[in-house]
């Protein structure tokens, strides 16, 4: 039995899936019967969930915890030529925050709570309980990986791990509102009554937010469709007149993370609510 295998063994053990890598980090290709997608499956990895082929083909969504899988032949045939274990985060339920120099690390030590810490070919992995949308770049020299990614094992390092912050959820929310165009830069037509905004009162937007956090939160099937039209609901109501903030629409986009949602999807369906909208 390779070392890698034995290394895939005890992290199964411990309900984390795992997943061999060739040189270079990179996962395994498909197998034949799963090339150019005849299989059905997944090859650019872009869909939750397991990856129905015996062989370690779809990255991220190959990653099992199920011993028989791990040690079957077709497997041992890619741990002997594999150069690393990797694993899924958030399959596990954990967060790493990837922090790939030494500005990145004097950040997070200034910013994040003590957590699991892991020395890496140029910076640490930070660990935490909780999964989360992953994100690359969120700041200089740190990722997020998360769901629907995977890491390299690199062994346990020192502590233990903590509760996820908020802080780690805010760096993805905050890269993707960035990324769209400022709610207040929305060209805002004036209301009748001297041009007032409506929901100056704090109460009746605060509560209209809180009502859509718990519709995406409630969704039991077609999350996707739920939060794009939740996000239509609130831009119809509040996008014309300016009181949308970034903190509100951060609300918005954590809510549907935490229901398996990537930020890019969050980002592309406020953008198509609000095209939809002609805002």
């Amino acid at each position: 039995m390779s070392e890698h295998l034995r290394t895939a063994l005890a992290l199964a053990a411990s309900r984390i899936p795992v997943l061999p890598l060739r040189a270079g980090k990179v996962p395994f290709g498909n197998c034949p019967a799963c090339a150019d997608n005849a299989c059905g499956g997944r090859p650019n990895m872009k869909t939750a969930g397991p990856c129905a082929c015996p062989g370690p083909c779809h990255a991220w969504a190959a990653a099992t915890t199920d011993p028989d899988v791990i040690s079957s032949v077709i497997w041992q045939r890619a741990w002997a030529r594999a150069s690393a274990v990797a694993y899924h985060p958030g399959g596990a339920g954990l967060t790493v925050v990837d922090l790939d120099n030494v500005d990145a690390i004097m950040w997070a030590r200034e910013h994040l709570p003590a957590t699991q810490t892991v020395a890496t070919t140029r910076g640490e992995h930070w660990i935490y309980f909780g999964a989360m949308g992953s994100a690359n770049g969120v700041r200089p020299g740190v990722d997020i990986k998360s769901t629907m990614v995977y890491a390299r094992w690199l062994g346990h390092g020192t502590g233990t791990p903590t509760a996820l912050p908020d802080a780690v959820r805010t760096l993805v929310v905050t890269k993707h509102v960035a990324a769209r165009p400022a709610p207040q830069s929305i060209a805002v037509p004036a209301w009748a009554g001297g041009g007032a905004c409506r929901h100056r009162t704090p109460a009746y937007l605060d509560r209209g937010i809180a009502m859509a956090e718990q519709r995406i939160t409630d969704a039991r099937s077609a999350v996707h469709t739920t939060v794009y039209r939740t996000f239509l609901a609130v831009l119809s109501t509040h996008g014309r007149c300016g009181c949308l903030t970034d903190t509100h629409i951060g609300r918005l986009f954590t809510a549907a993370q935490a229901k398996g949602e990537t930020a890019r999807h969050c980002t592309d369906a406020w953008t198509n609510a609000r095209t939809t909208l002609g805002l």
